[in-house]
Formats: structure tokens, C-alpha cells, sequence
């Protein structure tokens, strides 16, 4: 018993120190937040162009408002931030590989070449490159800003601000055959007062920029060279994707508004319910029923760390170091199968730790790990849903106040925004929307939180698995708005008594997140 808790404790450090570093890492990444705004805002621009018949005036005055009274400003200010964000994050990331080359120079002092180039890719950690490959990352993530940035100023009328930001883009970029560099030159030579149509000049732009930008530097493009014909279909064009344009934009916004005044009409009625009813409301429902747990607290805190962190994070990646998988390189399609298959080993690994400690106590109670097929856990399920989309957009509004567009993000949603391949959007379907909610509502709702009601009141044990279940996706900025969405599929499973409820909310969450990364990033 002793040897079996120094184990459990020497393990329950490793995932400590996993999870603090992850958190730390994830502090100075971007969130895909700031990225996703960017896809909205240049739907707005899209949208902003369409130009209805002049008896549709008051549907124009609607739309006009919907998109704000100057949506090429707005669209300025937002690149604008998102540029300021991405430097900082460059620039913190910079630091932790100076710290990080200058440790390595000291172990190492017989290595004069990584001391006099610390930022090669050769002679230093594995650490020390993934650094490098992160802000080697945002450093095209801000020269994409700064290209597109220099096409709004251009629109603008600010045409020497926007030619000072190619030339800037061109000077700070080393290579000359860099495919931002290209296209700066292409623009300035456009844009410059003796326009001219270089070489290769709609190649270059139909190949290096998209959506909006595109297009008005192509409109650009064919105006300096009087190509007539083109520019009118051209217009043509950006009508037709002014509409699709405006259909998606319709989709992303309204979905969530309609879902967060449905949710804030259903809380109105419950906490109404709640205060006439009392203990026979339905926010009431077994609120202080707690379970009839057989183990202790050492069987729940082996299972935790060794079920869930310690197979996740050190088994698993270690198993597949060995076996010598990478798909760093690969296609879409691949990397969805590896992140689907890794977590269908993880959730395995987990199950299995979940089964082995808990075995001894078969039969389990009545009450642990219910599944009642023909019951009321839709309306639950669904319920929660409406009640979550409000509760985690709130949370989400005040966090983005505070992390300011730090505290990085789940890196599958920068997948499943590039994921226009409907295989791999298929794939990606099945991980988030229903092998990650099986696998996490059976440990977190179905063991983890009642588990903690031998000792805990099931109002403490809902907020402690949901602080837990949001530490457990290592991502620092996550940690408000899933810790609100774990409590709300606390509060859902402790009502239903019915494990497929939360699987139902978790799986919707996903299903809907997933459906706005996909609309954002497809082409119009």
C-alpha cells in the first residue's frame, strides 16, 4: 500500500509538472480566437459589397447596419489587433528561446556554434525547435496580416500607408522568392502612382491571397490594364459571393444568438420555476442527491492521474515516439486519422485504468454509470445545450478581456478550420463529436464527480470535476469557458442521473463548433 502511494504520488508530480508546463507554454501562443475573427471579418468585407436593387432600400438599411456603417474600418482595426497580439506572442516566444539557447550554451560551453547561432535548427533541443517552428508560424501569420493590412489602407485611400507596409513586408523578409514577398511587390507596382502590371501578376495574386483580398487586387489589376471584359465578370463574381457571403455570415451569428436568447428564456423560467416551486422544481431534480461510492478517495485519485493524465500524456506520446509515427508533413486526411486514432488508444488506455481499479467493487451501485436509453436525457441534454451557449459566450467575452488573445487553443481547431475535405471533416466529426464526449463524460461525470461526493457536496464536486475537466485540455486561455461548460454537464448528469444527457450537451457543443469552423474556412 505505501510503495503503491509513493507510485501514485511520484506520478501525480510528472502530471503536475504536465500540465503547469503545458499551461506556461500555452500562455504565450495566440488563440485560433484571433484567426477565426479574421475569417468573420472577411465574410463582412464580402458581404459589405453586395448591392441590392434600389426598391430594396430598407433590406440595404438593414444589412448596411447588420455590417456596421464602415466595415473596410473596422476590418482595419481588427487586423490591426490581431497583428499587435501575434507580435507580442512572437516576442514572448522569442525570449523563452533565448532563455531557453542561453541554459543549453551553459551545459554546453564547448559548443561555440550554438552559442554564436542560437536560433539554427541544428545542435539544440527538441524544445528549442519547437519554439523555433512556433514563431517561425507567426511570423507568417503576421506577414499575411501585414500584406492584407496594406490592401485595406489601399481601399482606404491611404496609399502611401499601405505602400510603407509592402515595403516594410519586403525588407524584413529575407528571402527573396517568399511567396508574401512576391506579392507585396506585385501590389506596390499596382498600387504605386505610375501603376504597372508586372510579370506573372494575377498568378501571383490568385495564388497567394483569397476571399476578399483577391478579388480587389485583382479588380485592381485589371483596371491598370484595361481589361474591361474581365473586371465586369470579376463584379460579376463578387456579387454572387457578396450573397453566399452574407447567407454564412447569417448562419455563424445567427445560430449562436438563437440558441444564447433560447438558453437565457429557458434559465428565466427555471430559476422562475425554481423560486415557486422549490424542491419540486426541475433545477432541483436530485440537486443534493449524492451517489453511494464504494471506493475511496486513493481509488478516484489513481484513476485520475493514471487513467486519464499519465496514459494521455506520457504513455501514449512515449508509444508513439517508439514506434516512430510523424505526420508533421502529411495530408489533412492523415492527420485526422492520427488524432482520431491517438484518441481512441488514449480513451482505451483510460477505460482501462477506469476498469481495473474499480473491478473489485462489482456489482457497481444502481446509481453509477446509468444508461437509459428510453428516458428524458434528450430534453436534458438538449436543455443544457441552450443553457451553456449563453453561460460560455459570456464567460468567453469577459476571458478574451483577459488573456487578450493569449493563452493558446486546441490545436484540433486549427485543423478542422482547414478541413474543406469532407473525409477528414468526417473524421474530425467522429473524434469531437463522439469519441471525445464518450470518453470524457465516463470519466469526469460518469467517475470522476461522483466519486467526489463521498466526501464533497455535489454542488463542490460539479465545479471541482469542471475545473478539472478544463485543466485536462492544457490550453491556458480554455480554462473559464470549459470549466463553465463543466459545470453546466455536471449540473445535467447529477439531474438525469443518465450518462448519455452530458454525452448528448458535450457531443452538441462539439457538433456546433466543429459546423463554424468548417462554414468560416470554406471557400466562398
Amino acid at each position: 500500500m505505501i510503495v503503491k502511494r509513493l507510485v501514485l504520488g511520484f506520478l501525480t508530480l510528472l502530471a503536475i509538472a504536465r500540465v503547469f508546463l503545458s499551461l506556461t507554454v500555452s500562455f504565450s501562443e495566440p488563440q485560433i480566437q484571433g484567426r477565426l475573427e479574421l475569417y468573420q471579418t472577411n465574410l463582412v468585407l464580402y458581404a459589405s459589397q453586395l448591392k441590392l436593387e434600389p426598391e430594396n432600400e430598407d433590406l440595404n438599411k438593414v444589412i448596411s447596419s447588420a455590417l456596421g456603417e464602415e466595415p473596410n474600418v473596422a476590418a482595419l482595426e481588427k487586423y490591426q489587433e490581431n497583428r499587435q497580439t501575434a507580435a507580442i506572442a512572437k516576442e514572448n516566444l522569442q525570449t523563452q528561446l533565448d532563455q531557453l539557447t542561453q541554459i543549453i550554451a551553459v551545459d554546453n560551453q564547448s559548443d561555440v556554434s550554438l552559442v554564436e547561432t542560437p536560433t539554427t535548427t541544428t545542435n539544440v533541443s527538441p524544445q528549442a525547435q519547437q519554439l523555433q517552428k512556433q514563431i517561425a508560424g507567426i511570423k507568417t501569420f503576421i506577414d499575411e496580416i501585414d500584406l492584407k493590412q496594406g490592401i485595406l489602407l489601399a481601399k482606404e485611400g491611404k496609399i502611401t500607408e499601405a505602400l510603407a507596409t509592402w515595403e516594410q513586408l519586403i525588407t524584413s523578409i529575407d528571402e527573396p522568392d517568399d511567396e508574401y514577398s512576391q506579392t507585396a511587390i506585385v501590389l506596390t507596382n499596382l498600387w504605386q502612382e505610375s501603376s504597372q502590371v508586372i510579370p506573372h501578376s494575377q498568378d501571383t495574386i490568385e495564388y497567394n491571397l483569397d476571399s476578399w483580398f483577391r478579388d480587389q487586387s485583382l479588380e485592381k489589376l485589371y483596371q491598370v490594364s484595361n481589361e474591361e471584359d474581365k473586371l465586369a465578370l470579376l463584379q460579376e463574381q463578387e456579387q454572387l459571393a457578396a450573397t453566399n457571403a452574407l447567407f454564412k455570415l447569417a448562419l455563424i451569428s445567427g445560430i449562436p444568438v438563437l440558441g444564447g436568447f433560447s438558453g437565457i428564456v429557458l434559465l428565466i423560467f427555471l430559476l422562475v420555476q425554481l423560486f415557486v416551486k422549490q424542491e419540486n422544481s426541475i433545477l432541483a431534480t436530485n440537486s443534493n442527491k449524492t451517489w453511494n461510492t464504494p471506493w475511496n478517495w486513493e481509488i478516484t485519485w489513481q484513476v485520475l492521474i493514471v487513467g486519464f493524465f499519465f496514459v494521455g500524456q506520457f504513455v501514449l506520446p512515449l508509444f508513439l515516439g517508439i514506434v516512430g509515427i510523424n505526420v508533421a508533413g502529411a495530408g489533412l486526411r492523415t492527420k485526422a486519422l492520427y488524432v482520431l486514432c491517438t484518441y481512441i488508444l488514449m480513451a482505451i488506455g483510460g477505460i482501462g485504468v477506469l476498469y481495473y481499479s474499480i473491478k473489485s467493487y462489482f456489482p457497481l451501485p444502481n446509481d453509477w454509470f446509468k444508461v437509459k436509453l428510453f428516458d428524458n436525457w434528450i430534453f436534458w441534454g438538449f436543455g443544457g445545450y441552450l443553457l451553456a451557449v449563453p453561460a460560455v459566450l459570456f464567460v468567453s467575452l469577459i476571458n478574451q478581456q483577459i488573456w487578450q488573445g493569449q493563452g493558446g487553443s486546441n490545436p484540433l481547431l486549427s485543423l478542422a478550420l482547414q478541413a474543406q475535405d469532407r473525409v477528414a471533416l468526417l473524421i474530425f466529426f467522429v473524434t469531437a463529436s463522439i469519441a471525445a464526449p464518450v470518453f470524457e463524460e465516463i470519466m469526469f461525470r460518469g467517475f470522476l464527480l461522483p466519486s467526489l461526493t463521498r466526501y464533497l457536496s455535489v454542488s463542490t464536486a460539479i465545479v471541482i470535476s469542471g475545473f478539472i475537466f478544463a485543466i485536462a485540455h492544457l490550453s491556458l486561455s480554455e480554462v473559464l469557458p470549459l470549466t463553465t461548460l463543466g459545470i453546466i454537464l455536471g449540473a445535467v448528469y447529477t439531474r438525469s442521473r443518465n450518462i448519455l444527457a452530458p454525452m448528448l450537451l458535450h457531443s452538441l457543443w462539439n457538433s456546433g463548433t466543429l459546423l463554424s469552423l468548417f462554414i468560416l474556412g470554406s471557400p466562398i
